[in-house]
């Protein structure tokens, strides 16, 4: 019997209760590290004022979080190889715990970016470590409902986390944000492991890409440097963001070429051999970024220009997580054609886009909340078919690896996502502003009446210029808002072309038995 053969015997033996508390605790594993990668975003101006510094210098709990994951993510197969899945994940989940405890302990600054370090570092192989290990449990013929279970609760941590973050940090101390992981993690491990110990896996000793390890890391911090400095210093016009930017195509050019040529690489690049990875792994990115940027987006506007509190803006995104999250498993099991089923993902996004870019200044809570419901159906839609194109002919042994190189690109996307959407946002609304206050100042439109109106109540001259103003800021940035919405809306449209230039997966990869 050779290795897969008894994994996957291993695997299949667990069955009924035991099989669903495995893969709870398997998707636990992966919402705690998606979750911690968003919740401490709302907190940040609490975190940072409790500890007697600036936000600017605070970005880099966010920062630190992220470089070390990145970096660590594609390492995973490197890992899994040498060590087991199932120990490398079990490692993993129980170093996270600790490193959250830690973070939820730390006294200054300093130490909480060491920690976030420690945390973002020993993290990276619990979301693909999770992932193999799900499709691993359940037969092949299921492997459509343990997709849909993994990409439920990867897709309900981004919504949840800013409101959770929110809450805790208004009502409790703000350390709980990491605190919250330690009873979670400790029972995802001791779970896994014991119903796991059993699994069989192949092991074997490999050689340490040290250069290629030291150029990922090397590229993946210049890259993030760039990507969270250079909004606020003008891009290429500030010399540390371009010396960064030029260390970051170098490194990454160098690693290329490493990676592809080593014997021994520590990612295993010639998986983008693979026609449906190469092209699955891209969709899942482009359509992630989108998503990613969208669900940045819609929450800073309704806060900061549309007056809704961290709560309402919630709950204006809640459609999209619960409908998702209830809806993904019933995806799993449609007998589609996985590149169709994907399709109907990208148009149902770019639908709801569109809809968004019909927003208006005095829109209520249920016409900016409709698109929502859209996004969810097309979130539910997403991950299982590009997840079943993406691993298509992938080997067991190989899954690890696919996953951690395809859940890297995936961030790396996020990241250029929330720049570049951001970034977009203030330059759009420039323009926009100029262009309104143009408008009223050569046309009147709307500008003597409204004066009159204010001074009417009482309001003085000056008071009604600064009011008006506000309302020119206000509209400026809806409007470069639902320019995004509509650029993204018809950048979907047009993923979906890239999806049938792949082949369509063997039925067995897709197609779910009934219970």
């Amino acid at each position: 019997m050779d290795t897969d053969t008894k994994t996957q015997g291993a695997a299949g033996s667990l069955a009924g209760s035991a099989l669903a508390v495995t893969a709870v605790a398997l998707a636990l594993g992966t919402f705690m590290q998606v979750l911690d990668g968003s919740i401490a975003n709302v907190s940040l101006p609490t975190i940072v004022g409790n500890l007697g510094h600036s936000t600017d210098d605070g970005t880099w709990i966010i920062t630190s979080f992220a470089v070390a994951n990145a970096v660590m993510v594609p390492l995973t197969g490197w890992f899994t190889q040498r060590y087991g899945v199932v120990r490398t994940f079990v490692t993993s989940v129980i170093l996270f715990t600790m490193a959250s405890f830690l973070c939820g302990i730390a006294w200054d600054l300093p130490s909480l970016i060491l920690f976030r370090v420690l945390q973002g570092g020993v993290s990276g192989p619990m979301i693909p470590g999770s992932q193999a290990l799900l499709i691993s449990v359940f037969p092949p013929q299921r492997r459509g409902l343990a997709l849909s279970i993994w990409s439920a609760t990867t897709l309900s941590a981004p919504a949840l986390g800013p409101v959770l973050g929110g809450y805790i940090s208004d009502n409790y101390f703000w350390g709980w944000i990491f605190l919250i992981n330690v009873p979670f993690g400790l029972a995802t491990a001791f779970i896994t492991r014991r119903n796991l110990a059993g699994m069989a896996e192949s092991t074997r000793k490999l050689k340490v890409d040290t250069v290629g390890l030291a150029l990922l890391a090397f590229w993946v911090f210049s890259l993030q440097i760039v990507l969270d400095l250079g909004k606020n210093r003008d891009w290429f016009e500030d010399p540390l963001v371009t010396a960064f930017a030029i260390s970051a195509v170098v490194g990454f050019a160098l690693w290329i070429v490493w990676e592809l040529t080593d014997a021994h690489p520590a990612v295993d690049l010639r998986l983008f051999r693979s026609r449906n990875f190469a092209l699955g792994s891209l969709s899942i990115c482009l359509g992630y970024a989108l998503l990613f940027a969208n669900n940045l987006l819609l929450p800073l506007l309704l806060q900061e220009h549309l007056r809704y509190t961290a709560t309402w803006a919630g709950l204006v995104a809640a459609p999209s997580g619960l409908l998702a999250v209830l809806a993904t498993p019933f995806a799993g099991r449609l007998r589609l054609d996985p590149r169709l089923g994907a399709s109907l993902s990208f148009l149902c996004f770019g639908c709801s886009f569109l809809m968004r870019a019909n927003y208006t200044p005095d829109a209520d809570f249920l016409s900016l909340a409709l698109p929502l419901f859209v996004q969810g159906v097309a979130t539910a839609l997403f991950f299982v078919p590009l997840l079943t194109i993406s691993l298509d002919g992938i080997p067991p042994e190989k899954l690890a690896s696919a996953s951690g190189l395809s859940n890297f690109a995936r961030i790396t996307a996020g990241s250029f996502a929330a720049s570049l959407v951001t970034t977009f946002w203030d330059r759009r609304e420039a323009l926009h502003q100029t262009a309104l206050v143009e408008a009223m100042s050569t046309q009147g439109a709307g500008w003597p009446g409204d004066q009159l109106d204010l001074g009417a109540r009482g309001v003085s001259h000056a008071q009604s210029i600064g009011l008006l103003y506000q309302e020119v800021i206000k509209q400026a940035y809806l409007l470069s808002a639902t320019d995004i919405f509509w650029l993204c809306g018809w950048v979907s449209f047009a993923l979906i072309a890239i999806l049938w230039f792949c082949k369509r997966p063997a039925p067995s990869d897709h197609v779910v038995a009934a219970d």
